[in-house]
Parts: C-alpha cells; sequence; structure tokens
C-alpha cells in the first residue's frame, strides 16, 4: 500500500506544489450568481471539481460549508469527494476535528477509513486536547494511507495567544506539536504521512520546522493577505516540503471554468517560483 507522503510528493511533483480549497460561503455562491441553497452547494462544487480536479494536486473543501445545509449538504459532500477521487486529485478535508478516547475514534474512522463514504485522502487536525490524544487518527491513517495535518501556527491571530504561549520546558506550544508530528515522521522517505499547518501570513516564526519530515500545508495566501514571496521568510530552507493553499483568490475566477483554470494557473505559477532553490 503507498503512503499518502508518497502520493502527495509525486502529485506535487507531477502537478505542482498547490492546494486549493473549495469553500462555498454564502458570498462566494451569490458572486457565482448560484442561490444559497443545496442546488446552489452542488452546482459550485461540480464546477471547481470540474476546473480544477485532473490537474491540482489537492484539492481541499471546507467541511463546514457543506454541513451547514445537513444531510444534504452532507450528501453534497460525499459526491464531491468521489468525483474528486475519480478524476485523480488528493482529496484533503479540512474538518480541524480534535477530541479524546472513543469520540476521536469515531473521527478517524469517518473520514479515514476506506469503508466510509467520507473516506478522504487527509483532513486537518486541532491538537489542543494533547498531540497524544490523536493517536487513533494517526494510527488508521497510516494502516489505510491516509495523512494528517496538524495546526501548529495558523494564520488567524487570535491562535497565538495560544500556540505562542512557553511551556515548562521552554519550548512553546507550537513547538511541541512540531516536534511531536516530527517524531511520527521519522525516517520516512520522501514524505512522512503527518504534516503540520503553518499559515504563510505569520512572518518570521522563531520556530524549528527543520526536522518535520511531513507536508507543511500553508494557507493565508491570496485573500488573506500573504503573497507566493512570504513562502520563503515563513519556512526558510524547508521550502520543498510546502504545500500553498489558495481558496478565494482562484475561487472569485469562476464560474468559467477557463476562468478558474487560468487562476489555478497563475498562483502556481507563483509559487512555484517562490518555492525553487536558490543556488
Amino acid at each position: 500500500m503507498e503512503t499518502f507522503g508518497s502520493r502527495l510528493h509525486r502529485a506535487m511533483t507531477e502537478r505542482g506544489p498547490l492546494c486549493v480549497g473549495i469553500d462555498p460561503h454564502p458570498e462566494l455562491l451569490r458572486r457565482w450568481g448560484l442561490p444559497d441553497t443545496v442546488e446552489g452547494l452542488d452546482r459550485f462544487a461540480r464546477t471547481v471539481v470540474e476546473a480544477l480536479g485532473d490537474r491540482v494536486a489537492v484539492i481541499k473543501p471546507q467541511s463546514a460549508f457543506f454541513e451547514r445545509f445537513g444531510a444534504s449538504g452532507v450528501s453534497v459532500l460525499e459526491s464531491t469527494i468521489r468525483q474528486l477521487r475519480d478524476v485523480g486529485s488528493l482529496v484533503l478535508l479540512d474538518v480541524k476535528r480534535g477530541d479524546i478516547g472513543s469520540t476521536v475514534r469515531a473521527y478517524a474512522s469517518a473520514f479515514l477509513h476506506p469503508s466510509s463514504s467520507l473516506y478522504v485522502d487527509a483532513i486537518t487536525a486541532s491538537p489542543y486536547l494533547g498531540v497524544g490524544s490523536l493517536a487513533p487518527m494517526f494510527d488508521l491513517a497510516a494502516e489505510h494511507g491516509g495523512g494528517v495535518f496538524v495546526l501548529a501556527l495558523t494564520s488567524n491571530p487570535e491562535g497565538a495567544a495560544v500556540q505562542r504561549a512557553v511551556s515548562p520546558d521552554g519550548r512553546t506550544v507550537a513547538q511541541t506539536v512540531i516536534d511531536e508530528i516530527s517524531q511520527l515522521n521519522s525516517g520516512c522517505e520522501p514524505l512522512g504521512n503527518f504534516g503540520l499547518v503553518v499559515g504563510a501570513t505569520i512572518g518570521e516564526t522563531g520556530h524549528d520546522l527543520s526536522s518535520v519530515g511531513g507536508p507543511l500545508l500553508a494557507p493565508g495566501l491570496g485573500a488573506q493577505g500573504a503573497t507566493a514571496a512570504d513562502l520563503r521568510t515563513v519556512f526558510g530552507s524547508g521550502l520543498s516540503a510546502v504545500l500553498p493553499s489558495y481558496s478565494r483568490e482562484v475561487l472569485n475566477a469562476g464560474p468559467d471554468t477557463a476562468a478558474l483554470r487560468a487562476a489555478a494557473d497563475r498562483v502556481l505559477a507563483d509559487c512555484r517560483a517562490a518555492l525553487r532553490p536558490v543556488d
């Protein structure tokens, strides 16, 4: 069984280092001339899949924008995941789940077990009940070739109060998360299965990301204010593992599929230039 890290590395090599979100919030539906209904949601998601699913390395549906429509919205999410798999895109479901015991095992089963209708390649997770509380997610992901991206240094300004708090051993909470994920990836090549979420807007982090060994998802690009050039400031020499993530910067070009593809091509070119190794 091929690992998630290997699949992601191949996808980034073949299609380029880019993740595009499917974030159908009400304002964006209106911008596309779609109703804020399940029907509008379905049309939006199908258009993104048609435009980008066979050319972008990773597509990241934001679960909340589907869940807000209840069971019908989740049904659209299930269909979107199937469509993305059919066209060869890796699916990273942005759910940011985190809990303990049987509850986190249930979350793991919902998203990382092949028998689930919501089965995806990887999910995002919150470590603030302790990184160890996510062990059922890590275990099931490893068993079935999946991945988990754990929040570390996020782009929202409120996150710093928790993530940069200093623990008794002198490390920040974020550095503790970074170090624990690094241990899980130890010895994995070409990429580990477990990644970190590090916002592209945060500037010089003051944190050591050099030993992570897994992918570094970088949201905050485009509408949230960061540019591809900021990736060098945030990630320094670890650029080969960076997976830049855009949503509105690309989605605002819709609903025309050609315009969506052009927007994705443009930001990918920016990312390739920013992530190119310096001789």
